[in-house]
């Protein structure tokens, strides 16, 4: 999260980045402007945001020329690491994913090998898991345990 998105979103554009989140909050203006510098755009909320408040950036998907492409449920509190993950939130991205079958759902916070199924289970299809490449403390042998269970638990 950062203070000014549209700040970002030109030298994020330039550096290669793929797609650009951002909070409901100016998301028309930022919408519009992710995707002129060729970006994806996609929204996030935070535990205490109503899922029901992105319905009408996810609405556009269908209606508008500058729908959201994908949302993103923190599953943590946002602002430092290492909190626990919060399996309400997947709630959120069920309702989202019976409502809108084609959004790319994506979950951030807590996940690793016990929830990272969890998560999918629910409909997520972006999942970050920070959580395995920094809680590692043996590299690389650590490293690549972690990395492995990952893709083990993504297959299923």
């Amino acid at each position: 999260m950062v203070t000014n998105p549209l700040d970002y979103v030109e030298p994020l554009g330039k550096a290669g980045a793929s797609g650009l989140g951002t909070s409901k909050d100016n998301w028309k203006e930022l919408i519009q402007n992710i995707k002129s510098h060729g970006m994806r755009p996609g929204v996030s909320i935070k535990p205490g945001t109503s899922v029901e408040e992105v319905y009408p950036l996810c609405f556009s998907l269908v209606e508008a020329e500058n729908p959201v492409e994908m949302v993103l449920v923190m599953t943590v509190e946002p602002g430092f690491g290492g909190q626990k993950f919060m399996p309400g939130m997947m709630d959120k991205v069920r309702i989202l994913r019976k409502k809108y079958p084609s959004l790319d759902i994506e979950v951030d916070g807590g996940l690793g090998p016990s929830t990272i199924d969890v998560a999918a289970s629910a409909g997520a299809n972006c999942i970050v898991v920070v959580y395995l490449t920094t809680s590692c403390n043996q590299y690389p042998s650590r490293q690549r345990h972690k990395r492995d269970d990952t893709f083990n638990i993504l297959q299923l």
